[in-house]
């Protein structure tokens, strides 16, 4: 047995009947297969290029609704309370197209010891952590996602 997705659902407010717990990676992927929590195998085939987004749900070709749900994966927190510093450490990271997750005097990025040592010098405070990584869409993705 296994599901087959092609589409997306614009609304839906029906219980789910089981959900795929995706890493960042795997949520930017258009083509995939997973083993869904109950053990299914899912077997998604959507638009490249559009990101999944935690809480979507996504309806099979046998009728079933999939919810999508973030994995916990390894990440670098880095910290500061210095917006000068932070500013600049966003304007590097950007500048060198990294993905990150951004809160208030917070970024979080997949573990790269070259940019963990950068982050340190501009004087930021790293902390390495496991948990849902949700980086920043990026300026061109067509809208913007809340945290």
């Amino acid at each position: 047995m296994y599901y087959e997705i092609y589409q997306r659902l614009q609304h839906s407010h029906a219980p789910v009947d089981d959900r795929v717990v995706l890493n960042h990676e795997l949520r930017e992927k258009g083509r995939f297969k997973v083993n869904s929590e109950k053990g299914v195998e899912v077997r998604v085939f959507l638009e490249r290029g559009k990101t999944l987004r935690i809480g979507e749900i996504l309806p099979t070709e046998c009728g079933r609704l999939i919810a999508v749900a973030g994995a916990e994966e390894a990440v670098v927190k880095a910290t500061c309370d210095d917006w000068a510093a932070f500013s600049k450490a966003c304007y590097h990271l950007g500048n060198r197209h990294v993905r990150l997750q951004l809160g208030d005097r917070w970024l979080s990025i997949k573990p790269d010891y070259v940019l963990e040592e950068m982050l340190e010098l501009l004087g930021l405070r790293l902390t390495r952590e496991v948990a849902v990584f949700v980086p920043e869409c990026g300026a061109y993705a067509g809208g913007h996602h809340h945290h």
